[in-house]
C-alpha cells in the first residue's frame, strides 16, 4: 500500500513538470513569435565588418580584394562580401555605407563606423608604424553621436538629401551591431608584452566598451547584437610573425597562448555584457560566440568542405602564403619588372584565409550560416528576434 501511494505521488509529479515545462515553452514560442522589424544598423568595429571606411580614409583596398562578388574593390578586406553583409540581406537592407565615405554613400537605412585596424581603446601609434586605425571606438561613437543630430538637419533640407538619411525614430528601432576587440589583444603581443600583460589591460578594454553601449543607450538605442573575438592564434599574420614555439601549437596548427586569450576576453565580455543587461533594463543584448563557430571551421576544415584552412589564399610565400611586407594587393618589384601580390588560390571558395588576416566571402557566409538560428548566442535568440529581451543562460 505505501509502495502505491509513493509511486502515484512520483507519477503525479512527473506529469506536473511536463507541464510547466511545456506551457513554459508555448509561452516563450507566442511571446517572442514577431520577428524583429529593424528599419536601419548601425555598425561599430574593425576589418571583421569594415565596408569602406579605412578605404575611404587611407586609400582603397587594393585588387584582387572584392572579385568574388562584387568584381572590384569594394571597401573590404576580403574577396567579397562579409558577416555584417550578411546580416543586412536577413532583413532586406542594402549594404551598410561606410560613414567615412563621402561617394555614393546612402545612409538610409544605417551607417557603419567600422573601420579596418580599429581597437577599442586608443593607441600610441600611427596607423603607418602599427597597422592600427586611429578610428577607435570612441572616435567612432563620437561620429555615431554627431551623425544623430546632423543626419537630421541634412534631411530636413528635403528632396535628395531626406532620401539619403534615416529618418529620426529609427535610431531606437534600429539593431547596433558589435564586432571589436581582436586587435587590442595583438597591440599588446607586437608591443612584446606577455600573455599575462595583455590579460591585465582587458578589465579597461571592456569598462570602456560597455561606456560607449550606455552613450548608445543614452540616446535612445535598445537593440545589440555583440560579436565576441575569433581565434587570433588561427590566423596566417600572427602565426607567421609573432615568436611561437612548438610547444604552444595545438594539434590543428593555431598558436595556444593567443587563442587562450582571446577566450579570456570572451568570458569577460560575457560577464560585461550580463551587468550591461542589469544596468539598461530596456536593452535587448545579444551575444553571441563567432570564435567556437570560426575554431570549428578551422579544426574541422575538411568535413565542412574547406582545405589548407590556416594558409592565406591571396599573399605571397612562405608557410603560410603570408609575407607582412609585401601583403594581397602589394605591388612587389622581381629582376625590375612590378608584379601584383594577387589570389594565388585557384578556388576561393574552398579556403577560410583570404590574406593573411581576414576571411572568404565563402568563410564569413560559413560563420553566418551558424550564428543566424541563436546556436551560439546567448540568450539563444535566432538574428531575426534581437528585439526581444530574455534572460540569458
Amino acid at each position: 500500500m505505501e509502495y502505491s501511494h509513493c509511486l502515484r505521488l512520483i507519477i503525479f509529479s512527473l506529469l506536473v513538470a511536463v507541464l510547466c515545462v511545456s506551457s513554459t515553452t508555448v509561452f516563450a514560442a507566442s511571446t517572442y513569435s514577431t520577428p524583429c522589424n529593424f528599419p536601419a544598423i548601425f555598425n561599430f568595429g574593425d576589418s571583421n565588418s569594415d565596408t569602406g571606411g579605412l578605404s575611404a580614409a587611407f586609400g582603397q583596398a587594393q585588387p584582387p580584394h572584392g572579385e568574388t562578388y562584387f568584381g572590384a574593390p569594394a571597401g573590404r578586406y576580403s574577396d567579397g562580401r562579409l558577416v555584417i553583409d550578411f546580416i543586412a540581406e536577413k532583413f532586406g537592407l542594402p549594404y551598410l555605407s561606410a560613414y567615412l565615405d563621402a561617394v555614393g554613400s546612402n545612409f538610409t537605412h544605417g551607417a557603419n563606423f567600422a573601420t579596418a585596424g580599429s581597437t577599442i581603446r586608443p593607441q600610441n601609434t600611427t596607423l603607418s608604424q602599427s597597422g592600427f586605425s586611429p578610428i577607435s571606438l570612441n572616435v567612432q561613437f563620437y561620429q555615431y553621436a554627431e551623425f544623430t543630430t546632423r543626419s537630421q538637419t541634412v534631411r530636413g533640407r528635403g528632396g535628395i538629401f531626406r532620401e539619403l538619411m534615416p529618418k529620426q525614430e529609427d535610431f531606437s528601432r534600429a539593431l547596433y551591431t558589435f564586432d571589436i576587440g581582436q586587435n587590442d589583444l595583438t597591440a599588446g603581443y607586437f608591443l612584446n608584452m606577455s600573455t599575462e600583460q595583455v590579460k591585465e589591460y582587458v578589465p579597461d578594454l571592456l569598462n570602456q566598451f560597455s561606456t560607449y553601449i550606455k552613450d548608445i543607450y543614452g540616446q535612445g538605442g535598445r537593440y545589440f547584437w555583440i560579436h565576441n573575438t575569433g581565434p587570433v592564434g588561427c590566423l596566417p599574420y600572427v602565426l607567421d610573425s609573432l615568436l611561437i614555439t612548438a610547444g604552444q601549437i595545438d594539434n590543428v596548427g593555431c598558436a595556444s597562448p593567443f587563442n587562450e586569450v582571446a577566450q579570456f576576453f570572451n568570458r569577460r565580455l560575457k560577464e560585461a555584457v550580463a551587468q550591461l543587461r542589469k544596468d539598461l533594463p530596456l536593452a535587448a543584448i545579444t551575444y553571441v560566440d563567432v570564435y567556437s563557430v570560426k575554431y570549428s571551421l578551422i579544426s574541422q576544415a575538411k568535413k565542412h568542405g574547406f582545405e589548407q584552412p590556416l594558409r592565406a589564399c591571396c599573399g605571397h610565400g612562405g608557410k603560410y602564403n603570408y609575407n607582412k611586407k609585401w601583403g594581397c594587393g602589394a605591388k612587389k618589384r622581381v629582376n625590375g619588372t612590378e608584379i601584383l601580390i594577387g589570389r594565388s588560390c585557384k578556388d576561393p571558395s574552398v579556403r577560410i584565409n583570404w590574406d593573411g588576416v581576414h576571411y572568404t566571402e565563402a568563410a564569413n557566409k560559413f560563420v553566418f550560416d551558424r550564428i543566424v538560428d541563436g546556436s551560439f548566442s546567448d540568450p539563444p535568440i535566432p538574428l531575426n528576434m534581437a528585439c526581444h529581451r530574455q534572460q540569458s543562460h
